[in-house]
């Protein structure tokens, strides 16, 4: 007996000691093009699904790792290379691959950075990014013309932005603010230049919280490659009128020291049309509009590593925008109901833009442990002159001139602090002080305008000082990030050298995420944060912003800011043949909501004369739903279909035309509910030969003035690559069968309709040449090189 407890004992041992026994796995990490070795290399031993162990590859590209006797499979990843599997049975003390060698994708070509070969959407922790890339639904002039094509985002007619049905959305550029409207961001910005978009709906403390609907950061291409590299691009679009965009990039880097530098020219000529018919008295309103708009825009800049732990950075950005447009207006009315109404006006423009940012980042020897330190000025510069010709019935010409002057500095100085304090949890710390100031100058000879608003000086001041906090755990398959921002906001605007309006106060702002991982494949998140809108130059300017016989718009200087409550789930699912599925689901509280008020215009004499201002409300709800994939049907065929809603409830005050043709000024409350479509799909016909094919629909939205009617098209492509993918010529059609048009129907403040159309049907030609060499040396440094700050909370300055 005892001698069989004894055996027993020896081969339980034994078992015991043989399934714990280890071995060694040992490796090197090679580029297979340039035979030079790759840092931090991702290498997973996974079991089945499951991932046993990994490590990342040292400087050298040597990589080693230690697990049970067993069978594994090894996984090597890396950026902008194929991934590298091979299924393995461990059985000896020490298992020596040798040299791995990674296989560039199609993101590199003989060491020179260039566009991937097709757009894709990727969720990550808390952004959408929509990596742009080469196929068709980014052919077009401008970063406004491929907007459209994202899901979740609309441009309008004017080139208003809107996130999520909500035109309360923030623009960085490279992660940093911009004092330039969106219009004339999405106007300036070739769309050649940009690498990837954000959506960040539900942003963190670290983030300033000003956007109702999130925040969406256009990340502008930048080179970081060893020598002299580069590419050129140019297109034509083919239209009413003829369009052009040409752009550079260039880039050389030595050493310790990297230049990069691009530019973009863009000219054309615009056709707008508007028709609108008041239907109780059958009088129709016709607008031509004819315009000419320049664009210069470049970009230069330098990296100085001083060592691999510290990098000091310097870029600045001037762009320039020329406008002239001509705009008809014609107003008619049944015979001896009103004097008839035209106006021939020319409004002329020129907007100049400078940003200078200094950067300092140190890397402490801890992974991910991080400092910092940027500063940033910038000044917007516009002028915007209006020569007014007016006939009001059989009276004389009325010959008219309105002038705005405008200038805008702003001023961030922040720091960021991150500290993995252990591999489970990251502490994140940072400051920020924003100095903003805006002058305004309005001058006219209007007789319609009494004297004493004819010369008009707005400023508006505003000073603003933040810091943030946010603490983050990971256990197992959960995760948690909690935060806040303390944010000091003073106002101050004074009209005619009084000051007129101020406001001064202290707020939070917290944040809540929480994560959780199935498996690899499938992730969860749950998020909260308060944001804020603050009320815009343009929505508080009383000096007024365009001004036609019938409509004059003015901002309310006492606007107060509205805030926001917002809550978001996720879900995103990874499949093997890496397609993908994302869906969320969401709910907003806003406070004081900021809406239009249109009411008669005290100023004007014509009895149908309004005016349209701005005003605080009560509080509202929002939610909605988004859902898009990335589907690879075959490895010829790929898709990427994306539907969205929203319902927003809104409150407004608007002028409506009673019983005895006088106006009431009423309140109107609506819930404008939007649905988007849109679907995008690849087609590989061969090795160099690519199309496209892109459809989007846009439902009817119920409005507080007026109800917007259902928009639709569809956009073909074809791309072509040649010299081994040096070069590739692209031409897409937009809008083939004509059908995107703005139609509207209204009873406020009279029964009305309308239709406004553009030059939406159109023919883009454009060619891509990459020149240069040279593959990026240090890929340690990446983190370094990369245009958006991750924190992307703090920064300032455009571009």
């Amino acid at each position: 007996m005892k001698f069989k407890l004894s055996a027993l004992l020896f081969l339980t041992m034994v078992c015991s000691i043989y399934a714990q026994q280890k071995g060694k796995i040992t490796g090197i990490i090679f580029d297979k093009t340039i035979n030079q070795s790759v840092p931090y290399a991702t290498v997973s031993l996974k079991s089945g699904e499951n991932i046993v162990t990994g490590v990342m590859s040292e400087d050298n590209g040597k990589f080693e790792l230690t697990a049970p006797l067993n069978k594994y499979t090894i996984e090597v990843q890396f950026i902008g290379y194929q991934t590298f599997t091979k299924d393995f049975e461990l059985t000896e003390a020490v298992q020596n691959f040798g040299t791995i060698y990674l296989t560039p994708e199609a993101t590199t070509l003989e060491g020179v950075n260039i566009i991937a070969e097709q757009s894709t959407i990727e969720q990550k922790i808390d952004r959408k990014v929509i990596n742009v890339g080469k196929d068709l639904t980014t052919a077009g002039a401008t970063a406004g013309e491929i907007m459209n094509n994202i899901p979740s985002v609309n441009v309008d007619k004017d080139g208003k932005i809107s996130l999520r049905g909500n035109e309360n959305v923030r623009i960085l550029i490279d992660g940093r603010p911009t004092n330039m409207s969106s219009e004339q961001v999405l106007k300036q910005i070739p769309s050649t230049s940009i690498k990837s978009i954000e959506l960040i709906t539900n942003p963190s403390a670290k983030y300033n919280p000003e956007g109702m609907s999130g925040i969406i950061n256009i990340v502008l291409h930048k080179n970081t490659m060893d020598g002299f590299n580069g590419s050129v691009d140019t297109g034509a679009t083919f239209s009413h009128y003829v369009k052009n965009t040409n752009s550079l990039n260039l880039n050389y880097r030595q050493g310790k020291l990297n230049f990069f530098g691009n530019g973009s020219y863009s000219y054309g000529q615009y056709k707008n049309e508007g028709d609108m018919m008041r239907t109780d008295i059958m009088s129709p309103t016709e607008i031509r509009m004819k315009s000419i708009n320049k664009n210069y825009l470049y970009k230069i800049g330098m990296d100085y590593y001083i060592n691999d732990n510290n990098t000091l950075s310097f870029y600045t950005n001037q762009s320039t925008n020329n406008s002239d447009m001509d705009m008809k207006n014609a107003t008619t009315y049944p015979q001896g109901k009103y004097d008839d109404i035209f106006q021939k006006t020319n409004y002329n423009g020129d907007n100049k833009y400078s940003a200078y940012n200094l950067a300092y980042k140190h890397l402490f020897e801890k992974k991910g442990h991080t400092l910092d330190i940027e500063g940033n000025f910038s000044r917007n510069k516009s002028t915007n002159d209006g020569n007014y010709n007016t006939l009001i019935g059989k009276g004389p010409n009325q010959l008219y001139k309105d002038g705005n002057n405008n200038t805008s500095d702003l001023t961030t100085i922040n720091v960021d602090y991150v500290n993995p304090l252990n591999d489970h949890t990251k502490l994140e710390v940072g400051a920020e002080a924003r100095i903003s100031r805006a002058d305004n100058n309005f001058d006219s000879n209007n007789p319609l305008i009494p004297e004493k608003n004819r010369v008009i000086n707005n400023k508006y001041d505003q000073d603003i000082f933040s810091a943030y906090v946010t603490f983050g755990q990971t256990y197992g398959k959960f995760n948690y990030q909690v935060g806040t921002r303390l944010e000091s906001y003073k106002v101050e605007s004074t009209l005619g050298g009084k000051t007129n309006f101020k406001d001064d106060y202290v707020t939070l702002y917290p944040s809540v995420y929480f994560g959780y991982t199935m498996s690899d494949n499938d992730m969860f998140n749950l998020s909260y944060s308060r944001r804020v809108d603050r009320p815009s130059i343009s929505q508080t300017n009383p000096v007024r912003q365009f001004s036609t016989p019938l409509m004059t718009m003015v901002g309310n200087p006492e606007l107060k800011p509205q805030f926001t409550n917002s809550v978001e789930l996720n879900y995103t699912r990874m499949f093997n043949n890496k397609s993908s599925i994302t869906a969320g689901v969401y709910y907003r509280r806003i406070n004081k909501e900021i809406n239009h008020v249109i009411y008669d215009d005290p100023d004007n004499d014509n009895p149908n004369a309004l005016l349209m201002t701005f005003d605080n409300y009560k509080s509202n709800d929002a939610y909605g739903f988004e859902l898009s994939a990335n589907i690879k049907l075959t490895p010829w065929w790929d898709m990427q279909p994306a539907i969205d809603f929203s319902s927003i409830k809104q409150t407004g005050f608007v002028s409506k035309l009673n019983a005895t043709n006088q106006m009431d000024f009423v309140e109107r409350n609506i819930t404008a509910s939007a649905f988007n479509a849109r679907l995008n799909s690849n087609f590989k016909a061969s090795k160099n030969l690519r199309f496209n094919l892109f459809g989007f629909y846009r439902g009817g939205v119920d409005g507080i003035t007026m109800d917007s009617k259902e928009m639709y098209k569809i956009d073909a492509g074809a791309r072509y690559s040649l010299l081994e993918n040096k070069l590739s010529i692209s031409a897409r059609v937009n809008d083939i069968f004509n059908t995107m048009k703005f139609k509207y129907s209204s009873q406020y403040p009279y029964a009305s309709n309308g239709q406004f159309s553009w030059e939406s049907r159109s023919v883009y030609v454009g060619v891509n040449y990459i020149f240069g060499g040279g593959k990026g040396r240090a890929l340690q440094r990446k983190s370094r090189d990369t245009n958006t700050k991750q924190s992307g909370g703090t920064g300032g300055g455009l571009f």
